[in-house]
């Protein structure tokens, strides 16, 4: 017997059984509710259709009654996209299913519930179920996407979700967000529920004010990424995340995090974030705790607090809490009471708890307390460790203590200066700043560099890839890229602009993945134009140039992938110390190797994961040099992405000695 058979034979037996006919509209109590003499009413009075009752529901919801009961007939609800109103209490019988009608939910953005500058909501569902058809959505029928949500509260003020169950959606089980921008959810109460299955997220907040989301399982998110548990994500600086509590909640069995925290957006402009984890368990899922923040920039450092207490991480495949570009002196984390224990199982280089900075942190990282934590390791490692990509962040005011408990033994540490040394020998790296550069004042170091010269190396970068270009006055340019494939990522086009000193946008293009594509354009005039490519999870190389063309900073640094090969920098007249500075990233290595302007080499280093970096005093000289470092693949240690950081010279890297640019005035540090 087929389903949709089975569910119609269960409804007809229920019709049977009550002696009333839900599937026949009562006009007379609709009447009733419409006169207000009724504050209460049924679902089922609108009608209710076995394979599509999206109008009864929505005409129910509509009439504006106080208190809406969604009766349990004995079949499914089958709807398509439902929209909730202001000032209504909905309740679900135990036992219903509201499903998501098969073949609908085209647009990427179709939410089966959605409540849009709406206010003063409640559902409850004790027993009841909301459910999508995550199956489906992955096929080639549906337009790939992460927005098909269970439930979309968008700028909503006083909503309470209580024990429903919201399962197999396109997208997050609960998604918290905006539909007028500044105006994020308020006062939202979410209590017993479970989200079980959605192919992004269990929960994403993305902005809110008074949040509390308690006695909730978030479980088996697997699909695409981040796929956690929960994860707070503003999506720009204005959004917010004040007084967000969780209290008694389950992340489980997540592809990815079980409380994932990703506030880069937030900067110094940002209305300070406070988030509370209170006696909440992460387990079996890529990590326990993440709470990665933007770490200076234009925006300056955010502000806030972050408290974890009385929580438990413990037999992820990752680390239990990690820590990632936390400004000291601006925000404040605390961790008190919790428990880490058998994490990481596979990863003996990973450290229960990790700290860490990504590519381009300015200020020092720290302002991290924990007070008695307890750690449960059986492998012989550091309970904590700092990944410093950077490479010579300050690490400041990480103070606690740790009970460690390993083999049969406990042991008490406390985070003295001198402890976090011995962990952290990257903490004693020498100082060098990086030069601010002048783009304008740039120019070949040979002006008519052979053709062959000037041809780009394949060099692969992920995210965000720029390219200084330098043309004379209506020069005609043309520039080649290809757009490729990382591990599983899709991608359908990467964008492309060219824009001259002003950042006006001169040309774009788009190449197709997995393809090449050109940008062209006139030079209006000489000097030099900035080339940003996009490719997001996916990789970028640039295959050919008409003119000189070299590598400028992104992120703070120059973020490669998979690439080997020798390139180059100008160490200006004058210059008496500098360095080069090369990290992978999560565990991912790097060889590098350094050469003077004979070609002599003066420092190499294999397997790089935490920064190291080659650092030279030297007397100063009348002219300027071309150097190199030579990039290989590490020896012993996984190989794809890794940082290279030039510091006291020119934040620039060419493909060949001959294409090089350079500025023709000095720089300042």
């Amino acid at each position: 017997m087929s389903a949709g058979i089975r569910w119609n034979a269960i409804f007809v037996l229920a019709v049977l059984a009550s002696g009333t006919c839900f599937g026949a509209k009562n006009q007379a109590l609709i009447d009733e509710v419409g006169s207000g003499k009724r504050q209460e009413a049924r679902a089922s009075w609108w009608g209710f259709a076995p394979a599509d009752s999206t109008a009864a529901l929505q005409a129910a919801i509509d009439s504006g009654v106080p208190k809406l009961v969604v009766d349990n007939v004995g079949a499914p609800w089958i709807v398509d996209r439902i929209k909730l109103a202001s000032n209504q209490e909905i309740v679900f019988e135990k036992g219903v299913v509201v499903l998501a009608k098969k073949g609908a939910f085209k647009g990427k953005t179709d939410a089966l519930f959605t409540a849009s500058l709406k206010k003063d909501i409640t559902l409850s569902g004790y027993g009841a179920t909301l459910r999508m058809r995550k199956a489906d959505y992955t096929t080639d029928a549906y337009e790939k996407a992460e927005w098909r949500h269970t439930l979309a509260l968008l700028s909503c003020d006083n909503v309470k979700v209580y024990g429903l169950t919201l399962a197999d959606s396109g997208g997050d089980g609960i998604y918290i967000g905006v539909a007028k921008r500044g105006v994020p959810c308020s006062n939202i109460h979410i209590k017993d529920v479970v989200c079980d299955n959605h192919h992004r997220q269990g929960i994403s907040v993305i902005s809110a004010e008074n949040l509390l989301i308690e006695d909730t399982v978030m479980k088996n998110t697997a699909g695409t990424n981040p796929q956690a548990g929960i994860d707070f994500e503003p999506n720009h600086p204005g959004e917010r995340l004040v007084n967000c509590v969780m209290r008694n909640c389950l992340s489980e069995n997540n592809v990815g995090g079980a409380y994932a925290l990703y506030v880069v957006p937030l900067n110094g402009t940002s209305k300070p974030m406070s988030i509370r984890l209170e006696n909440c368990r992460g387990t079996t899922s890529s990590f326990g705790l993440n709470l990665l923040t933007s770490n200076g920039g234009e925006g300056g450092s955010p502000r806030g607090t972050v408290e974890v207490v009385d929580c438990t991480f413990a037999n992820t495949r990752g680390a239990g809490i990690i820590l990632t570009n936390v400004p000291a002196k601006r925000m404040a984390v605390r961790i008190a009471g919790c428990t880490v224990a058998n994490v990481a199982a596979e990863r003996p280089k990973t450290s229960p708890i990790m700290l860490g900075t990504r590519s381009g942190a300015y200020d020092p990282m720290g302002g991290i307390t924990f007070v008695d934590c307890t750690i449960t390791d059986p492998m012989d490692r550091q309970p904590l460790r700092f990944l410093d990509v950077v490479g010579d962040t300050p690490l400041t005011d990480v103070t606690g203590t740790f009970l460690l408990k390993r083999q049969g033994k406990v042991e008490r540490i406390a985070l003295t200066s001198d402890q976090l040394d011995e962990w952290i020998p990257a903490r004693k790296l020498k100082y060098i700043p990086r030069l601010k550069l002048d783009v304008a004042t740039l120019a070949p170091i040979i002006p008519n560099a052979p053709v062959a010269a000037r041809q780009p190396q394949p060099v692969r970068q992920r995210l965000t890839a720029k390219y200084f270009l330098y043309a004379t006055a209506q020069d005609s340019v043309s520039l080649r890229f290809s757009y490729d494939q990382v591990g599983r990522y899709g991608g359908k086009e990467m964008p492309v602009t060219v824009t001259d000193g002003a950042g006006e946008v001169l040309a774009a293009a788009k190449v197709l993945f997995q393809k090449e594509g050109t940008v062209a354009f006139r030079a209006p005039a000489t000097g030099i134009y900035t080339v940003t490519c996009l490719p997001g999870g996916n990789s970028v190389a640039p295959r050919q140039s008409s003119h000189v063309l070299c590598l400028a900073q992104s992120r703070g640094c120059f973020p490669l992938h998979l690439f080997t090969g020798r390139l180059y920098f100008w160490v200006p007249p004058g210059t008496t110390e500098f360095g080069v500075k090369v990290s992978g990233e999560g565990g991912e290595a790097v060889k590098a190797t350094v050469f003077d302007a004979t070609g002599k080499q003066v420092w190499t280093e294999d397997n790089i994961t935490e920064a190291c970096m080659f650092d030279t005093v030297r007397p100063a000289k009348p002219q300027g040099e071309v150097w190199s470092v030579q990039l290989d693949r590490p020896s012993k240690a996984p190989f794809e992405d890794y940082f290279v950081d030039l510091r006291g010279v020119p934040p620039i890297l060419g493909f060949s000695p001959q294409a090089l640019l350079r500025p023709s005035s000095p720089v300042a540090p």
